[in-house]
This record gives structure tokens, sequence and C-alpha cells, in this order.
């Protein structure tokens, strides 16, 4: 009595084991060679991706970057796929993956802003390594750009690391992007020196000037009649490398040479009238 009863409870056991694998085997089944298709694909279309992006004009820093982010998509499309085949219920894993990616994100607001940014400079290319630019309140020229942050050497030689959040979002001078640059001056001669004089000067000065260029033309014109000085503003066009040096050499030829043209550097005067009542 007792084995016929054991006998009968093994073959419930039998009976349930076999009718969930009649059940769930084609789904696992069909869920293993989903899986295995599926890991086959994406790697064939990483490595479509990844080659794709390297011939292209991208920063190739870059690269790598968006080709583990299209494997880490792929990957996860293919996960879900088979976890939904095989019928595990997605709605509450959704969740938890959500809730968990929302903390993260809040943890790490700030890290993740300047990836952004740093993703968004790769892209765009305000500038490049080699540029001379202004932002955030920093000048010098672009030393090397990372995910996370851009490296300036100022001019003195100091190295400023600017997050690439804020320097995505703000406003950005780029010295280097146009291959030429104006220069300007204002110099001012004293009332009753002879303009033309002036004008014969500047002219002078810059037609000895090879690194100035012909077109755009020079530009001379009064632009003010100051307290102690009749102010000009001179204008001229050279390549961007050539900038600093033909500011500082215009700058020392006035000052060196305006006497040759019979002209006067002027410096704030007052006259004085004492009366004497006594």
């Amino acid at each position: 009595m007792e084995i016929d009863q054991q006998v009968t409870v093994v073959n419930k056991y039998f009976d349930k084991i076999t009718d969930f694998g009649f059940e769930y085997a084609p789904k696992l089944i069909g869920g293993i060679i989903v899986l295995v298709i599926g890991l086959w694909v994406t790697r064939i279309v990483t490595k479509a991706v990844g080659k794709s992006l390297e011939k292209s004009k991208m920063d190739q820093s870059l690269v790598p970057f968006l080709t583990s982010i299209t494997n880490i998509v792929l990957k996860a499309l293919v996960a879900i796929t088979v976890m939904g085949m095989i019928g595990i219920q997605m709605t509450s894993f959704v969740a938890i993956i959500g809730a968990a990616g929302l903390a993260v994100g809040m943890a790490l607001s700030g890290t993740l802003q300047n990836f952004a940014g740093g993703v968004i400079i790769l892209i765009l290319k305000p500038f490049k390594i080699g540029d001379f630019i202004e932002a955030q309140g920093y000048v010098g020229t672009v030393k090397e750009i990372s995910i996370f942050a851009t490296m300036l050497n100022t001019s003195d030689k100091k190295l400023v690391i600017i997050p690439n959040g804020p320097l995505s979002t703000g406003a950005l001078t780029n010295f280097s992007a146009e291959p030429t640059r104006r220069v300007d001056w204002t110099f001012g001669i004293a009332y009753g020196d002879d303009v033309e004089n002036f004008k014969r000067a500047i002219n002078d000065f810059i037609a000895d000037d090879a690194r100035i260029l012909k077109e755009p033309a020079p530009f001379i014109g009064l632009s003010e009649l100051a307290d102690s000085s009749v102010n000009f503003t001179v204008r001229v066009w050279v390549d961007g490398p050539d900038y600093w040096g033909v500011f500082f050499d215009m700058n020392e030829k006035v000052y060196t040479k305006f006497a040759d043209y019979n002209l006067n550097i002027p410096f704030p005067q007052m006259d004085v009238h004492v009366q004497n009542n006594s």
C-alpha cells in the first residue's frame, strides 16, 4: 500500500516536470537561439560602427566611447528580448533599473554634466587642440580635450583645467577659428600737430611691416577730440599668429619715431591761472 502511494507521488512529480518541460523548453531553446544570434549580430554591428566612426571626421578620442555605448545598448536589447521570450516579467525589473539609474544620476549629476559637455565638444568641435581661446574667465592655448575637462596653457605657462559642462554651455571666444585677425590701436597727437604728418607716419609704419596684409586695406580715422589729445583709430589685418608681434611693434614705432614726423605724444595738462587781488 505504501509503495503504491509513493509511486503515485513520484508519477505526479514526473508529470509536473514533464508538463513544465513541454511548456518552457521551447521558450528556453528559443531564448538561447536568440541570445546566440543577438550577440553575434551585436559584435558585427559594433565593429561596423567602430570602423565607420574611424573613417569619419569625428574626433578619434570619441570613437571608443561611442562604440562602447553602441555595444552596451545592443546587448541590453538582446537581454531584454531573451527574458521576455522566457517569460520573465520585465515590469519590476525595469522599475528597479530605473530607480537605480535615478539614484546614480543624482549622485553623479555634476560628473554626468561634464561628461555630456565633453561629448558635445568632441562632436561639435567649437575648438581643437592648439587653438587660442577665451572661456570661463581664462585665456590660453588648448592643450588637451578629455571627456570630462579641457586643459588650457596660459601665456605665463599656467595649466588651467576647465570642466566641460560649463564650457560647453557658456560663452566662448576662439581666436584661432579664422586665419586672419584685425589689430586695433588708438593713437593720440597733440592739438596743433599736422594730421597729414600723422597719416604719413602711420602709413610708413604699415608699409615697413611685411606682416600687415594689403587686403583688407588698413584704416585710419579720427575718432575723438579728447581733452588733451586728438585721437585716431588705426586698424590693420594680419595672419593670426602675427597678431601680438604687429601690435607691440607698432606701439614701439609710434613712441620712438613720432618725433621724426614732427608729432608729439600728448599727456594730460592743466593750465592754472593765479589771480593776485592784493
